[in-house]
């Protein structure tokens, strides 16, 4: 086994453990720290937290698919990123896998979802769900990938 092959499943597998961390935080619009999260604030969160982007890096959904969309696989396992599209095309949200059915996001809430009374009432958190249930307009990546 190569070095850089086992460089990345050690970071694989601390961006799923890290993953799991955060279940049960508020989904917050724009959030991106322990207050609260929306779908991208975590997963920018937890590939910074693996050293997978700087310090400084923020962007939506479809911005995260931008920037690896050139890793895209047929079958998803832990450690990749899921997208769902709207009918353009444009990614709306994103989740991590950690295994090979089940991913984590934040999910349940919205735009209107400002506060954590707001994710509250709207049972709006970081869930693990199965990576189907949002519907079949995704594409799964690997940013582990070739690091």
């Amino acid at each position: 086994m190569t070095k850089d092959l086992l460089k990345a499943q050690y970071l694989r597998a601390k961006a799923v453990d890290y993953a799991w961390a955060w279940i049960g935080t508020p989904y917050v619009w724009g959030g991106d720290d322990f207050s609260g999260f929306d779908c991208s604030g975590l997963v920018i969160e937890i590939l910074k937290g693996v050293g997978l982007l700087p310090h400084n890096y923020d962007t939506t959904a479809n911005g995260l698919y931008i920037r690896y969309a050139s890793k895209a696989v047929e079958k998803g396992s832990a450690g990749c990123l899921v997208f769902w599209f709207n009918s353009k095309m444009v990614a709306k949200h994103v989740e991590m896998m950690i295994d090979d059915l089940h991913t984590i996001g934040a999910s349940g809430g919205g735009s209107s979802t400002k506060t954590i009374a707001d994710a509250i009432a709207q049972n709006a958190f970081i869930k693990m769900r199965p990576f189907w249930y949002r519907g079949d307009i995704f594409k799964i990546v690997d940013p582990f990938k070739e690091l």
